[in-house]
């Protein structure tokens, strides 16, 4: 009778040699990973490198760093209201206030406009957005803080505004064309052939503000141009909202042209996104 024994089977010595080549190709692939995962964030740094360089060389400045809200602040204060803008994935959000955190009391935080701590007088002004479903809001230029914090709502900027908005489903766009994205707001609409990325997708924007003169961009594509002073802006001006004309409250010098003036993004309370906000004087 043979009894039970436990078996051991040594391994060749062709099998050690496989199992520890093995190793050694897993080590090195991994090393050769990160080696490539290296060379890849430094050559991504090195063209954003040279891209800024380029730019600063045709005069572009950023207005925001991607990171942080250094050299913005809230209108007609010195801080930023809280919870309402944040830096999100590279982009500035405005935070729908509905999703605001309250206060320890239960009372909503009030929010308000987003203005660059800077002044411009001609410039050309690039940038991406995007809006949620429903949303709105804008880029004004032209701003006096001075004049916006004397009318209510006092966190409201009063100028020239580009406008940001879902065309399809927020109600404003049925009011009139001039009410469109990328619009000048309650001025002059955008033309029929402007072409508007779909809810969530980025748009690229441009404003062009030099003397009298004023252009707006969507996507590659200038939608409209305007003069100052002429007698067809100055009968659309008065016809406004805030023209002696219009339904709303007249508000005296609104559409004069400043010899310098903020770039503000606005509170509309819904959320809407913001980047690669840049500026070139003029």
């Amino acid at each position: 009778m043979v009894k039970n024994q436990s078996v051991y089977l040594r391994p060749s010595v062709k099998s050690l040699i496989g199992s520890f080549g093995l190793i050694i190709f897993l080590a090195f692939a991994a090393c050769s990973e990160s080696n490539e995962n290296s060379d890849l964030q430094t050559g991504i740094e090195s063209s954003l490198e040279i891209q800024n360089d380029h730019l600063a060389q045709e005069g572009w400045e950023t207005l925001f760093d991607g990171e942080t809200l250094n050299g913005w602040r809230g209108l007609g204060r010195e801080d930023i209201p809280q919870g309402h803008w944040i830096v999100e994935d590279g982009a500035i959000r405005k935070v729908a206030s509905s999703d605001v955190a309250r206060a320890e009391d239960g009372q909503p935080i009030s929010g308000g406009d987003l203005l660059y701590d800077r002044q411009f007088s001609n410039f050309e002004l690039s940038f991406e957005w995007k809006v949620s479903t429903a949303a709105n809001s804008g880029i004004k230029y032209n701003v006096s803080e001075e004049m916006s914090v004397s009318h209510s709502p006092r966190h409201a900027a009063l100028g020239f505004e580009y406008q940001v908005l879902d065309d399809a489903a927020h109600p404003d766009a049925a009011n009139d064309p001039n009410r469109w994205a990328a619009g000048l707001y309650d001025l002059i609409p955008p033309s029929s052939d402007a072409e508007l990325n779909a809810v969530g997708e980025w748009n690229t924007g441009r404003i062009v503000f030099n003397g009298n003169r004023g252009e707006h961009w969507l996507n590659g594509k200038k939608i409209l141009e305007y003069e100052l002073g002429t007698l067809m802006m100055d009968r659309l001006l008065a016809t406004s909202k805030w023209g002696e004309l219009g339904d709303d409250t007249h508000i005296p010098g609104f559409g004069d042209r400043r010899s310098s003036g903020y770039i503000v993004l606005q509170d509309h309370g819904d959320d809407v996104w913001y980047r690669n906000i840049m500026i070139r004087e003029l």
